[in-house]
Parts: structure tokens; C-alpha cells; sequence
């Protein structure tokens, strides 16, 4: 069974990060919610406070296969500070395993280099810190192990990939029917 991180700061936008966790939960896979604020307790951008299942000082890092970023403010800028963040995003980048970021945190991937040459897209307006990437207003961009996205409207069809990723479109499209989940295109 695949085993996701995901970080979760003190004013993340909680849909992208709770969306992300509800729907890799019903993929019937691993997803630990990790706090990076030295306690579980968590609250959103918009004063949503949940618990996180971990504190980043807790979680063993080599037992994932991926770790994902909401973005949020000021949630994107608590991940860019966090040196474990840092670590942990650069360390899954250079072993190939999955990277994820949505809205805002995909400019944490770029400050940290993961994005030279490679297809990355972000909320409106954060495009110049997705340093070294081609950027899309493509609503997910999967390139390779990283996947990124817009924001809290794209939060569904992010997770769908993340789920994408570690399984295949039979598993994605189960998902969407429970979820009475139609994309027009």
C-alpha cells in the first residue's frame, strides 16, 4: 500500500489539504497528515482547526512514497521556513518519489530548485517562483514525480492524479463515481 505525507501548516487553505486527504483515504491508501507547527493541532487560513495525525519532528520520512503541499496563505510561507519541509521535498525529488503542491506551495518547490526544467502550474500570480519551470494554466500539470495545481477549485482533480500515480484510471474513475464527480471538458 502506498504511504503520502502531507504537510499542513498554521494557515493552510484547508480544502486543497483535506480534500487531498479525504480522497487518497477513500483510495483505500496511507495518508498521514503532518503538522508542521510542533504540535497537531492545526488552524486553516479561513480559522478551520483540526488535528493532524503527526508532528513533523515524529514521522518517519523514509516509510513514504510521497508528500504533498496545500498551499494557503500564510500556511505557503510556514512550508517555505520549515527546514524539514526543505528536506524532506528535496530528498523525494532526487529519489523520484512523489512530490505534490497545490495554489501557492508549488512556489516552496521552486525555491528549492525541484522545478529547473520541468511543467509546473500554481494559483494566479505566483508563476515567477516557480523557478526554472514552463509554466501552464493547465488547472493539474503531472511531470514525472512532481504534480502541481491551481488552487482550491482544482483541489478534486489534484487529488484524483495523486491517486492516479500510485494506482491507474480504473481505481481514479471508482473514486469519481463515489464522489458523483463529472469534469466537463
Amino acid at each position: 500500500m502506498s504511504k503520502i505525507g502531507i504537510f499542513m501548516a498554521d494557515g493552510c487553505e484547508e480544502i486543497e489539504g483535506l480534500t487531498v486527504v479525504d480522497i487518497v483515504r477513500r483510495a483505500k491508501m496511507d495518508i498521514t497528515m503532518i503538522s508542521v507547527n510542533g504540535k497537531r493541532e492545526v488552524t486553516s487560513s479561513h480559522g478551520v482547526t483540526f488535528l493532524a495525525d503527526a508532528v513533523a519532528e515524529e514521522v518517519d520520512y523514509g516509510a513514504l512514497d510521497g508528500i504533498v503541499l496545500p498551499g494557503g496563505m500564510p500556511g505557503t510561507l510556514h512550508l517555505l521556513d520549515h527546514a524539514t519541509v526543505n528536506e524532506v521535498i528535496k530528498k523525494f525529488a532526487g529519489e523520484g518519489k512523489l512530490v505534490a503542491a497545490i495554489c501557492a506551495a508549488p512556489s516552496v518547490l521552486g525555491a528549492a530548485g525541484i522545478l529547473e526544467g520541468r511543467r509546473a502550474t500554481c494559483h494566479p500570480g505566483f508563476e515567477e517562483k516557480l523557478t526554472g519551470a514552463a509554466t501552464s494554466e493547465d488547472a493539474v500539470v503531472v511531470d514525472g514525480n512532481i504534480i502541481t495545481s491551481r488552487g482550491m477549485g482544482t483541489a478534486i482533480p489534484f487529488a484524483l492524479e495523486i491517486v492516479r500515480y500510485f494506482a491507474d484510471d480504473a481505481a481514479v474513475e471508482h473514486i469519481k463515481d463515489g464522489l458523483v464527480y463529472h469534469v466537463v471538458q
